[in-house]
């Protein structure tokens, strides 16, 4: 945990946001990550992802089971998302949503809009050739050698 802090306090310093994030297989770690969003100008180079991508490279798998996660704060809904994607074991968190919010990095409109039905979310979306888009669902589920994750 304090190598994750220590990651997020750095990473201000070099002009990155306030985040840091450590990943561990039997004691050891295997990867870190910081917030890179506008130093990479990318909206998902969150510490948490950044450092899940960067274990599943080095350990050459998209399952990270066996593995646990220690990041500076708590994880906005994407991280929260891929850390669940990502199978790890447990996450463990310094600064919750809350404090985060108390300085500008507010997720509750996200976690607030996965309540709502689609067409009732401020993003307008709407469905469009679902005949045609469940063509690979259907070849998915016949396939008899995919990997499930």
């Amino acid at each position: 945990m304090r190598k994750a802090i220590e990651l997020s306090i750095e990473n201000v310093k070099r002009g990155g946001g306030p985040f840091g994030a450590v990943i561990v297989k039997d004691g050891k770690v295997v990867a870190t990550g910081v917030n890179r969003v506008t130093a990479n100008c990318d909206p998902t180079a969150h510490a948490e992802v950044s450092a899940i991508r960067d274990a599943a490279k080095k350990l050459g798998t998209f399952d990270l089971g066996g593995c646990e996660i220690y990041t500076s704060c708590e994880p906005c809904p994407m991280c929260l998302g891929a850390i669940y994607w990502a199978h790890l074991d447990k996450m463990y968190y310094g600064n919750t949503k809350t404090d985060a919010k108390h300085i500008g990095f507010d997720d509750s409109f996200i976690y607030d809009e996965l309540e709502l039905k689609p067409e009732d979310r401020r993003l307008h979306s709407e469905r469009l050739l679902p005949g045609e888009a469940m063509k690979a669902f259907e070849d998915w589920t016949a396939k008899e050698d995919k990997v499930a994750y």
